[in-house]
């Protein structure tokens, strides 16, 4: 089947439509960002807690034990990273 979930890519997708069609934006509701916003914090501790057990894991290492898609697992270890240093 397919390479799992790709946050990246969802996120684009989603900042896409929202900007090119005013009509979906009439009619979506605030709270479905709030809803995406959890579910990508849900997933960012998930990768979290599972580097603190596995910390010489690598993205590919990310994508198969969690169900993410490789493009994904990059896109939350440089998030994290990003964090870290802030």
């Amino acid at each position: 089947m397919g390479e799992g979930v790709d946050p990246t890519h969802m996120c684009q997708t989603l900042v896409h439509k929202v900007a090119q069609s005013k009509q979906l934006m009439a009619v979506t509701d605030p709270d479905i960002l709030v809803l995406f916003e959890n579910w990508l914090d849900e997933l960012e501790c998930e990768v979290a807690a599972y580097l603190q057990q596995h910390p010489q894991s690598k993205a590919e290492d990310l994508a198969a034990n969690l169900g993410l898609s490789r493009r994904g697992a990059d896109f939350l270890l440089a998030k994290l990273r990003r964090q870290e240093k802030s």
